[in-house]
C-alpha cells in the first residue's frame, strides 16, 4: 500500500505543479499516470511543439515545459506510479480513499487531485480495414520523436493545426512530406496555412487535395499509400511512414464511473472556493474540470493547483492555521534537505 497526503490522479503540467505548491505546505504527494512518463499530453503528443503562453516564458517547447516542472517539484520527492491508469476507488471509514490501479497497485490518501487533463486518449483512425497491421510499422497517430523522419519519406492525412504544424516541421527534416487532404480548404491557424502554400510552391511540400486514403500496402511495414482524388483513378505514394492525424477522442475512462458530477465528459467542481467535487475529499483540476467561465489554458491548472492545495491543507490539518509566506522571504525547503532562498541583506554602518 503506498500511501501519501495528496494522490494526485495524472503527470500531466497541473499535476506536477501540484506537487511543487503541496511540498510549500510540507505535504507529500504521489502521482498516477497511464502514460509510461510524466508529462502528459505535453509528453505524448507535442513534446516538440513550442507553448507561448507559460508565464515568464515567451516560447518553451511542451517537452522541456515537463523538465523544467520536473526540476521545479525534484526537492519535494514525489513518488510516481506510471504506466497503470486509476481503475477504483473507495472511501474508509476515516474519510480517505484508497485507489487501486488496472494493474492492482494501492494507493491510500487522505486527499484525492485529479488532475487527468482531458482523459485518456484515443487516435481517430482512418477507415481502412488493414490500417492495424501497419501500426508502428510505418503508421503513427502522433510525432513523438521527429527525428524517427530524417531523410524519410512521410504522408501526413489531415486539415487541421496538428498536420500543417507537422508537414510544415518535417519540411526540413523528411527526404519528402506529402500533405493530403479531403478538402481544399484547412481549418488551421492562418499563418501555418499560408506557410504550407509556401513550402508547396517551393517544392517543399507535395500537396494533394481534395483526396483521401483509400489502401495501405506494403510487406510488413508501410511501402505506398494509395490516394484517391474523386473522380480520377487512384494513385500510388511510395512513403515510409504513413501519419493520419484526425484528431484523438478524449475519454474520462474509470473516473466516469467514480460517483463524481458530470458535465460533457469534464467533472464539475466548486469554482468559488477551492475546486473540490461534489465528493469532499475529491479535487479535479486542469483541463478534467468544467465550470462557468473554465478556461483549458494550463496556467489555469496552475493557479487551480495552488487554490486547491490550501483546502486540502485543511483537510489533512484540521484545525491547524496556515499563514502564506511568500518563498522570496520563506525561501523553499525541499524534502530532500535542500533549501533555496533569496541572499540576505547585508547588515552595515555607513561611516
Amino acid at each position: 500500500m503506498i500511501t501519501t497526503d495528496i494522490l494526485i490522479i495524472g503527470a500531466g503540467p497541473t499535476g506536477l505543479f501540484t506537487v511543487f505548491e503541496a511540498g510549500l505546505l510540507k505535504l507529500n504527494c504521489h502521482l498516477i499516470d497511464a502514460l509510461p512518463q510524466p508529462g502528459g499530453q505535453c509528453s505524448e503528443l507535442y513534446p516538440k511543439k513550442p507553448i507561448y503562453d507559460i508565464p515568464a516564458y515567451p516560447e518553451i517547447l511542451a517537452g522541456d515545459l515537463t523538465e523544467k516542472l520536473l526540476e521545479q517539484c525534484k526537492q519535494f520527492e514525489p513518488g510516481f506510479t506510471l504506466g497503470e491508469r486509476a481503475e477504483t476507488i473507495e472511501k474508509q471509514e476515516d474519510g480517505s480513499f484508497i485507489v487501486t490501479t488496472n494493474k492492482g497497485t494501492k494507493h491510500k490518501a487522505p486527499v484525492i487531485a485529479i488532475a487527468g487533463g482531458l482523459g485518456s486518449f484515443e487516435p481517430r483512425k482512418p477507415l481502412l480495414d488493414n490500417i492495424t497491421d501497419y501500426e508502428d510499422c510505418g503508421v503513427e497517430y502522433m510525432i513523438k520523436e521527429p527525428e524517427l523522419y530524417r531523410d524519410k519519406k512521410v504522408v501526413i492525412a489531415g486539415g487541421g493545426d496538428s498536420a500543417l504544424d507537422w508537414s510544415i516541421f518535417l519540411s526540413d527534416i523528411a527526404s519528402s512530406v506529402t500533405l493530403i487532404h479531403r478538402r481544399n480548404e484547412f481549418r488551421g491557424h492562418l499563418d501555418s496555412v499560408e506557410k504550407v502554400q509556401e513550402l508547396k510552391n517551393s517544392g517543399k511540400i507535395n500537396l494533394i487535395t481534395p483526396a483521401e486514403i483509400t489502401a495501405i500496402n506494403g510487406n510488413g511495414k508501410v511501402e505506398n499509400v494509395e490516394v484517391t482524388k474523386k473522380g480520377e483513378a487512384p494513385i500510388l505514394v511510395d512513403t515510409d511512414h504513413f501519419i493520419p492525424l484526425f484528431g484523438l477522442s478524449p475519454k474520462l475512462g474509470p473516473i466516469a464511473n467514480w460517483g463524481l458530477e458530470i458535465e460533457k465528459n469534464a467533472i464539475k467542481v466548486n469554482n468559488a472556493l477551492d475546486y473540490q467535487t461534489n465528493i469532499p475529499g475529491i479535487y479535479a483540476i486542469g483541463d478534467v474540470n468544467t465550470y462557468p467561465g473554465k478556461l483549458k489554458l494550463i496556467l489555469c491548472g496552475f493557479h487551480e493547483a495552488t487554490l486547491m492545495c490550501q483546502s486540502a491543507y485543511q483537510i489533512i490539518n484540521p484545525g491547524k492555521r496556515y499563514v502564506l509566506k511568500y518563498t522570496t522571504v520563506a525561501g523553499v525547503d525541499g524534502f530532500d534537505g535542500t533549501r533555496k532562498e533569496a541572499p540576505k541583506a547585508v547588515v552595515k554602518a555607513i561611516q
